[in-house]
């Protein structure tokens, strides 16, 4: 089932750069996209549990669902996954 999800924190390549390789090192997850003008994560996943792994992983690399919160720790470690996905 194709899945979007606005997230917060999405700014660069970088950014998209760590979601996309993030995302589809996880299993049952596939056809990831990142589009930053939108803030949306697309993706490909095989079950509705799958995609709730997705939401909370992407919440883990400080990229929280426009429904989640979004503080200081989420908006810190969005900088430094922005920062490995640049030095990639």
């Amino acid at each position: 089932m194709r899945t979007s999800i606005i997230v917060q924190n999405l700014k660069c390549g970088g950014c998209a750069n760590t979601i996309t390789t993030k995302l589809s090192q996880l299993e049952n997850v596939t056809n990831v996209a990142v589009n930053t003008e939108s803030s949306t994560v697309s993706f490909v996943a095989s079950n509705s549990e799958v995609a709730l792994t997705v939401k909370e992983k992407l919440k883990t690399l400080g990229y929280p669902s426009i429904e989640d919160a979004n503080g200081v720790l989420s908006k810190a470690k969005s900088f430094v996954s922005c920062a490995t996905g640049k030095m990639k």
